[in-house]
């Protein structure tokens, strides 16, 4: 109970790797590396999102076509792979043989920004790799769904062309399990940073914990789990709240 009203006041305790002359804060240790761990989530979140939707816009206006059918088996093969499979298939491809990337994330502060995108290049990509099939594969399921609904027949009846019948009538109304999925995955990708920082050595939320459970620093374990949990519940939270306020039936229900 000291422990959960100190986090009301913003202390998150001490951690037991201090030394007794010098006192380490836990919220002085994991603020810069909450920074680089949401930098990074960031922007695999602004990539994997927006190319996750159109690929399931287009795999379901082309669906059945050899297109459909090669990015399907793609999801498909990434969703089977675990993800640190994944990211030490790609250190020894692009970063130990073909030398295109760094092999460690070791950023901090101070660096320009074109280094730090060099560094990151290589987790934002497993990351992606990692959510952007599901998210692909319920959008497409989602739209797929709402076409076969009247509305959507007497649009085409009317003459509407496929792509207009699907981003003007069938998206809007598929954004509810298009939300719940994204909101998911960030969620997902949030606490899934743990083993792409471990790998890549990223100084981050999820590196910082497995270095506190390895000292079995516990105050500094509990605040990355308290961060963790939090964020996965503030992200669903919003994935129900986008999910009334887009489906009518739910927003008024009588």
């Amino acid at each position: 109970f000291k422990w959960v009203g100190g986090i009301l006041h913003g202390d998150l305790g001490e951690s037991l790797s201090s030394s007794p002359g010098a006192p380490r804060f836990v919220a002085d240790i994991i603020s810069s590396r909450l920074r680089n761990t949401f930098l990074l989530a960031s922007v695999t979140a602004l990539i994997a999102v927006p190319l996750s939707i159109v690929l399931g816009v287009l795999c379901a206006l082309y669906r059945g076509t050899a297109f459909d059918r090669v990015v399907n088996g793609i999801s498909l093969t990434t969703i089977s792979i675990p993800e640190f499979l994944i990211a030490y298939i790609l250190l020894i491809f692009v970063a130990v043989r073909l030398r295109w990337l760094p092999t460690l994330s070791n950023v901090k502060d101070g660096m320009d920004v074109a280094d730090w995108v060099w560094r990151m290049t290589l987790p934002v990509l497993v990351l992606t790799i990692g959510i952007i099939a599901h998210m692909m594969r319920m959008t497409r399921s989602a739209i797929i769904g709402v076409l076969s609904s009247p509305y959507i027949h007497m649009a085409k009846c009317k003459g509407a062309s496929p792509a207009r019948v699907i981003l003007r009538h069938a998206l809007p109304n598929a954004w509810a399990p298009i939300a719940n999925v994204v909101a998911v995955n960030l969620a997902y990708l949030v606490v899934g940073v743990v083993v792409v920082e471990t790998v890549f050595v990223y100084p981050g939320i999820g590196q910082t914990m497995v270095d506190a459970v390895r000292t079995r620093d516990l105050p500094l374990v509990q605040a990355c789990a308290l961060i963790f949990a939090s964020a996965y519940i503030l992200l669903n939270l919003v994935a129900d709240i986008i999910a009334i306020s887009t489906n009518p039936k739910l927003l008024h229900p009588r």
